[in-house]
């Protein structure tokens, strides 16, 4: 049964259809673009901060370490760009600004908060499969250097005259 609403398909080209690939990989794709936002580690940690209250830009920065004024300037243009956040200027001297979230954004701590929690939960997993990568890789290097080393050595020998 049509309602009379038409929904946008995920991409242009697509007509809706659900394949990871045609949105992951096509630059103009507004899922792909939402995405690219809404997972960035300066939007996630701005979004967390924002839950159920308003912080001032300042605050933001001294609880964000590691972020620019500059990026985190950034930042809250394209959430607030986006409908996740709000920015009320208050007029006093000198300037208030604070940001909170939408009802959007609410939503989307919501989620967040899964990420976070299935993030914990694996924790110890991830960390598992980090080391045993670390030991792999770097057991790779040695034989890739003692095989180097032997090539090395026999091509001496022969450039030696001794084989």
């Amino acid at each position: 049964m049509d309602d009379g609403s038409q929904r946008a398909p995920l991409c242009p080209g697509t007509d809706g259809d659900y394949d990871v690939l045609q949105w992951d990989t096509r630059e103009d794709c507004e899922v792909r673009q939402i995405l690219d936002r809404v997972a960035d580690k300066w939007s996630l940690l701005v979004i967390a901060l924002l839950d159920r209250r308003s912080l001032r830009f300042t605050e933001l920065r001294r609880k964000i370490d590691g972020i620019s004024q500059r990026m985190l300037t950034v930042t809250l243009r394209q959430l607030e760009r986006d409908g996740l956040i709000s920015r009320t200027v208050h007029p006093v001297v000198p300037p208030r600004v604070d940001y909170e979230l939408t009802p959007l954004g609410a939503t989307l701590h919501d989620t967040i908060r899964s990420l976070v929690s299935w993030t914990e939960q694996h924790q110890n997993e991830i960390a598992t499969a980090r080391a045993a990568y670390d030991i792999r890789v770097e057991a790779e290097k040695e034989a890739a250097d003692q095989e180097a080393a032997e090539r090395d050595a026999l091509a001496r020998d022969v450039l030696a005259g001794r084989r």
